[in-house]
């Protein structure tokens, strides 16, 4: 983080101009359906029209805000100490999220009412056209990692981080929860305090962006090569061994996740800047 002062009003904007952005992607993605195109393919060009309004609205701030814009990417604040340390928390969330749903799924916290999917395990490994795939990782993987870390780290935290670490981290977590659907509030939250807590300690969007986009990138793997149904019967759940296996291995990496969070800590303490 710089020094650069975020007045009120600058906050206030980018937010604002964010939920414009984004009504008007979902005006779009519905648009799009209608026309026949999936769902998936309609939310990701829909997308694409979220920079321009961010863009085209923010413009009149954009002189100001861009030597703060520019600080929060400087190569200098880049190594690969860093890059592979993002890269390993990005992977060990998206594990964390597979393992809420396996012991979800194994302790009957998540079900389906559908018999059809009475069935499994079952998985199926077979990927889109590289067309998509490509698409989605654009804009997945890069757009929205580079732009959700500007506004909800960048600028939310930035302008909190007077009141101190757990604050600004908190209520920027908070923040980036409420911009997501409420399905998946609980892993958004616990992404947006790993983040936060990135930006804090190693003063740049490089690593929270990077493990931003590690997640995104992954999920895009799920969404658009794996396809999988499993719902035990209400007889056979607790499914123990699976729901075990889940639990243990989601401490591992949340243990781990604050291990890498803590040498970021102390590497940032023992770099002069």
């Amino acid at each position: 983080m710089t020094d650069h002062s975020i007045p009120r009003t600058t906050i206030v904007a980018v937010l604002v101009a964010t939920t414009a952005a984004l009504v008007g992607r979902a005006w779009l993605q519905v648009r799009l359906q209608q026309g026949g195109l999936p769902s998936q393919t309609a939310a990701d060009l829909s997308y694409l029209v979220v920079p321009v309004v961010l863009v085209f609205l923010l413009f009149p701030m954009w002189r100001s805000e861009k030597p703060f814009l520019i600080a929060q990417f400087l190569r200098a604040d880049l190594c690969w100490r860093i890059a592979l340390r993002a890269m390993i928390i990005g992977l060990l969330l998206r594990i964390i999220a597979w393992c809420q749903l396996i012991g979800g799924v194994s302790f009957g916290i998540y079900s389906s009412d559908d018999m059809n999917t009475l069935v499994g395990p079952v998985f199926k490994f077979q990927c889109a056209t590289p067309e998509l795939v490509l698409l989605g990782i654009l804009v997945m993987a890069i757009l929205v990692p580079v732009i959700e870390e500007v506004v909800h780290r960048g600028y939310v935290l930035s302008v909190l981080r007077n009141r101190g670490i757990i604050v600004s981290v908190l209520v920027s977590a908070v923040v980036f929860a409420v911009f997501h659907r409420m399905s998946s509030w609980s892993f958004v939250f616990l992404a947006g305090l790993v983040f936060g807590t990135q930006y804090w300690y190693t003063h740049s969007l490089w690593a929270s962006v990077i493990s931003h986009a590690t997640i995104n990138g992954l999920i895009q793997i799920d969404w658009r090569c794996l396809s999988g149904r499993w719902n035990p019967r209400a007889e056979d759940i607790p499914v123990l061994l699976p729901g075990i296996i889940a639990t243990a291995l989601l401490i591992g990496c949340f243990v781990t996740i604050v291990a890498l969070l803590q040498g970021m800590a102390t590497e940032a303490r023992n770099t002069p800047r």
